[in-house]
């Protein structure tokens, strides 16, 4: 069984990374509210300081192990997709799902929920895992799969975001893959085309007889949206080179008559091609702007970064500060993914693009994976995001702001999206503000069951509510 070198000091200091974590929870009072004590995080919503320390998580951020017969990997609950990319990709192999952020956890993944342009054959992170250490609530380390005595805490954990418990270890499944992507730009003048081809795709995956390992998009406007098709590949040649000078997105677009256009990257910069500006959301820090971005540092280049911008804004009101000195209104943080049933797809980008201001807006088609696991319950199998079973969604995501309106309550916009999704049967991602009622919130994120596992797992309510989480941020 062929493993990663160094195992053995790999798993020793994974050990006393456990060690001290447990020794951190013991140190809070019964009284005090348990959270991690992280230096990044990729959530979008304010919280409320917590008088007593974090968790210490220091010793678990690494790829414990990877057997590369078996195609799976042990991995520290709070390893970076960026350590665990790097680390997989020396054997050619890689996570099923890699979220398109380097600092995004496996750990944050699994527990939040993670996408990415595989997930239309591979489903989202969670589906990958085999095992979980989890320490719960009750201070207690416990191990779960599908078919464990607590599997139900398998199953609950996906998009319970550490109101449940905190993973430590994690055995996921990987996938073989191709040094090289191969790029196809499929430009459409209208949603309902665009909509109707990635619902093909997805059903078979191909396109005009060439094979579709990669499926995401991007829309700009009613009259301009792409698909970008990826198709593994090993032959050499020369590629593409996005963490620099040039912009991914940007590299997509060409004229409404024209072929599709192709491209060509390797796998680690087709993985992270939107990292390099967090999508495109880095021309609001000027560093798309061509004069500024000659003197960007290229180590710079990237979502870790731009974090520490938003930090600082969310600290100074920097912002809104100069729209006032233009005269314009403050801004309200529009930053959200949703999930829509694809034949719903076509009508919520337009009626999105005729309410809310933002453009471009990212596509990723999913689909759980089929079977379900064992033990899963067939018609909710994750019952705190229940996606239905054989039934194809797309992820949407926007992420900018909106200018406040005076004569309508904080979050307005974001509750017209919150409305309208409902509307569609869709659900929103939990990582960014929500404004749900409780009523609204426990019929879409897990409700009773949700209510048992909490009871079991964390009979001392040490670790945050879901909805005082997600919604009051606390």
């Amino acid at each position: 069984m062929s493993k990663v070198r160094g195992v053995e000091s790999g798993r020793d200091a994974f050990d006393q990374g456990v060690a001290n974590l447990l020794a951190s929870y013991r140190a809070i009072p019964p009284e005090g509210r348990v959270r991690l004590a992280k230096k990044t995080s990729n959530l979008f919503r304010k919280r409320a300081k917590n008088p007593f320390p974090g968790l210490d998580v220091s010793g678990l951020d690494r790829v414990i192990s990877v057997d590369v017969g078996a195609r799976t990997a042990d991995v520290a609950g709070m390893c970076t997709y960026e350590e665990l990319v790097a680390t997989t990709l020396k054997y050619g192999l890689a996570p099923k799902v890699v979220p398109q952020l380097k600092t995004i956890t496996l750990g944050g993944a699994v527990t939040g929920l993670g996408i990415e342009s595989t997930s239309f054959r591979n489903g989202l992170p969670h589906e990958s895992v085999i095992e979980i250490d989890i320490l719960t609530g009750a201070g207690e380390i416990v191990t779960t799969s599908a078919t464990s005595d607590n599997s139900d805490l398998f199953f609950g954990f996906a998009n319970s975001y550490g109101t449940l418990g905190y993973s430590t270890r994690l055995k996921i499944e990987l996938e073989q893959v191709a040094p090289f992507v191969e790029l196809r730009h499929v430009r459409f003048s209208d949603l309902q085309t665009l909509q109707d081809t990635m619902n093909q795709i997805v059903d078979d995956p191909q396109y005009q007889g060439e094979r579709v390992d990669y499926l995401d998009g991007v829309v700009f406007s009613a009259t301009e949206s792409y698909l970008i098709l990826g198709r593994q590949s090993a032959d050499a040649g020369p590629v593409s080179d996005y963490t620099g000078d040039q912009i991914f997105y940007r590299s997509i677009q060409h004229g409404a008559d024209s072929t599709p256009l192709r491209d060509r990257l390797t796998i680690a910069d087709y993985l992270w091609r939107w990292d390099t500006d967090w999508f495109w959301c880095s021309r609001a820090f000027g560093a798309q702007n061509p004069r500024i971005r000659r003197f960007w540092p290229k180590q710079l280049l990237r979502s870790s970064f731009y974090w520490k911008l938003i930090a600082l804004d969310h600290r100074f009101d920097i912002g809104d500060k100069l729209n006032a000195r233009k005269g314009e209104p403050p801004g309200e943080r529009v930053v959200q993914d949703i999930e829509v049933p694809i034949e719903r797809t076509a009508e919520f980008t337009a009626w999105f693009l005729e309410n809310i201001p933002i453009e471009p807006i990212w596509l990723c088609p999913l689909r759980l994976r089929d079977p379900s696991p064992a033990g899963a319950d067939s018609n909710r199998p994750w019952p705190l995001y229940p996606l239905e079973p054989h039934r194809t969604y797309v992820n949407i995501g926007f992420w900018s702001a909106v200018p406040k309106r005076t004569d309508q309550p904080d979050g307005y916009a974001n509750r017209q999206i919150e409305i309208k999704v409902s509307e569609l049967d869709g659900h929103k991602s939990l990582y960014s503000e929500s404004f749900y009622s409780e009523e609204e919130f426990d019929q879409l994120y897990g409700g009773e069951p949700y209510r048992l596992l909490k009871k079991h797992y964390d009979p001392g309510s040490r670790l945050l509510d879901l909805y005082a989480k997600a919604v009051q941020r606390q």
